[in-house]
């Protein structure tokens, strides 16, 4: 699970980044609007994952707040990452209650979806 972590943290970071040199593109491209929505929901996800099971922060939020400040996003796509966020955040918070082995198991597969999406975004779109 560290090499994950570290993977998607290096990732999602160069994504950010990426996206506050770039010129934006969720509105001109589809797919990538796509991709965006689900690093979204799985950031949310990983945000209440991440909490229940001992990691306290907003790290997983603050990396949303940061691709949606680089991607200055029109106001209707900004509210659809919000809510792939929040929905991402509310499937977990509504069927955990406290850390087990299956939200474990959770955290590493979004974890490897989240570096996954990352770095498809970033070798796709990033020029």
């Amino acid at each position: 699970m560290k090499d994950y972590r570290r993977l998607f943290r290096l990732a999602a970071g160069a994504a950010a980044l990426w996206l506050a040199v770039c010129p934006p593109v969720l509105a001109q491209d589809a797919p990538y609007e796509g991709m965006m929505l689900r690093l979204a929901e799985v950031l949310g996800s990983l945000h209440y994952l991440r909490n229940l099971c001992g990691e306290k922060g907003s790290e997983w939020r603050d990396r949303m707040d940061a691709i949606i400040a680089a991607e200055k996003p029109p106001e209707a796509e900004r509210l659809k990452l919000v809510s792939s966020f929040n929905h991402g955040y509310r499937v977990f918070s509504d069927n955990y209650a406290r850390c087990t082995p299956s939200a474990l198991a959770a955290i590493d597969r979004y974890m490897k979806e989240g570096g996954d999406l990352s770095n498809e975004i970033i070798s796709r779109y990033g020029n």
